[in-house]
């Protein structure tokens, strides 16, 4: 795989995730840490986080607005962290979903860095969210970032294996150029 650091080289996203560690204090305040630095349009950092660890309100709160599919194994995951952005009146310069993607990376790379895993949700009763966690009007929840210790992927529900288990896949760098553009230019 290249040359890649093992940070991103080794990076995945489980969905088994070990029902009985937690996340301390500290490991949760150097995720949102590495978040905080990620680049950010004019330096606007236009996310925002909500934090639930295991079975505290917020993590219920999160809980509910997840589909039944996905709370199968999210529910395992000893924190569940709400990732949202500015909306456009707040932050016109339009960058703010772009930008929370930097600082969502920036998480998870450094959550790799503790030996934790990541798995981000993207199907997810927003309104919901909005409502039950009372965000300000400006704030629009984007992904939910299921964060833990991995756990037995043979504790994952029998149609989840297949996709835990199975070898990652990437496409490679030449169907990812764009037309005019040559694999050899980034090899």
């Amino acid at each position: 795989m290249a040359d890649l650091t093992p940070l991103l080289a080794f990076r995945w996203s489980p969905r088994s995730f070990d029902p009985g560690a937690d996340l301390g204090p500290a490991e949760v305040g150097v995720l949102l840490e590495a978040a905080r630095w990620a680049p950010s349009a004019a330096n606007r950092q236009p996310w925002r986080f909500a934090v639930g660890q295991r079975d505290d309100e917020t993590w219920k709160r999160i809980m509910v607005n997840l589909p039944a599919r996905d709370q199968r194994w999210a529910g395992r995951a000893s924190a569940l962290l709400l990732a949202a952005h500015l909306t456009p009146a707040a932050d016109p310069s339009g960058c703010a979903p772009y930008d929370l993607g930097h600082a969502v990376a920036h998480l998870t790379v450094q959550a790799t860095a503790l030996g934790l895993h990541v798995c981000q949700l993207r199907n997810l009763d927003r309104a919901g969210l909005a409502a039950d966690l009372n965000l300000p009007d400006d704030v629009h929840p984007a992904v939910v970032v299921a964060v833990g210790r991995l756990g037995d992927p043979l504790s994952l529900p029998a149609d989840l294996l297949d996709s835990e288990t199975g070898l990652r896949r990437r496409h490679p760098v030449a169907d990812l150029m764009l037309t005019g553009a040559t694999a050899n230019s980034v090899s």
